[in-house]
């Protein structure tokens, strides 16, 4: 077994600090940017256009991801308290808030430039995982969306929580929702879906729901909603939701392929 006790903040200049969650955004987003540039665009178009369509995406994940946390997660305190919406830094985004965010200014940005969306919306999936990867290991660095308590040997005390020892969730998913799909996505790339706008993002709607559906079975759900409908947590019934998208996506993208 193990213990956490991690500072949260990676550098302290003055009374400026920077923590390990602000820095796994900025270093996701630029490692995304290189690989997306160098190895997951073909188009020229999309290319060419790709680093204005960067800025607006990275608005949608901000934006979208605390109007996703405010709406799914904690609505009722911020009715009560809007100005909090605006304060990021004290925590609280939402993945698929982000995912929403991403998925609204692409479409509006590709019809915008007369492009299909899923051109963007495929680059963007190869490199999430690595995105998220990063987000959990900071998650488990700031000890935050912990598991449940538990007793195998891997289990984690998170010190700045209490003195259960707890499944490392965060890990879990940095393992599955970042390694593992990227692989799995390496994979569909090589095979040439990337060719068939939308197929990879079916696909990785499809592996991202399932593992995060899982994981949610080992992980404490937020406090101010428990557990919902059929003993769910809402981040597994989002997931859900999102997986038949993912279901519905390759199904129509692999006709066309078929046809094709």
């Amino acid at each position: 077994m193990f213990t956490n006790n991690f500072d949260p903040v990676a550098i302290e200049i003055f009374s400026l600090e920077i923590r390990w969650y602000s820095l796994a955004y900025i270093i996701g987003i630029l490692v995304g940017w290189v690989l997306s540039k160098k190895y997951f665009i073909s188009k020229v178009e999309i290319k060419e256009n790709f680093d204005d369509y960067l800025t607006y995406a990275i608005l949608g994940i901000i934006i979208g991801g605390r109007l996703g946390y405010v709406l799914f997660y904690n609505l009722k305190y911020y009715l009560s308290y809007p100005i909090d919406i605006l304060k990021i830094w004290q925590g609280g985004m939402s993945f698929h808030g982000g995912l929403l965010g991403i998925i609204f200014v692409t479409i509006w940005f590709a019809k915008k430039n007369n492009h299909n969306p899923f051109y963007y919306l495929d680059t963007i999936s190869m490199v999430a995982p690595i995105g998220i990867f990063l987000g959990r290991i900071s998650n488990y660095i700031n000890s935050e969306l912990y598991g449940t308590v538990t007793d195998v040997p891997w289990a984690v005390k998170f010190i700045q929580v209490d003195n259960y020892f707890r499944h490392p969730s965060q890990l879990y998913e940095a393992t599955l929702e970042g390694v593992i799909l990227f692989i799995i996505l390496l994979i569909f790339k090589k095979r040439g879906f990337l060719d068939f706008p939308g197929f990879i993002s079916g696909i990785f709607l499809i592996f991202y729901s399932s593992f995060r559906f899982f994981i949610e079975f080992f992980r404490v759900p937020d406090e101010q909603l428990g557990y919902m409908i059929f003993n769910l947590t809402m981040g597994q019934i989002i997931s859900f939701i999102f997986f038949i998208v993912g279901i519905y996506l390759i199904t129509t993208k692999y006709e066309i392929k078929s046809k094709n």
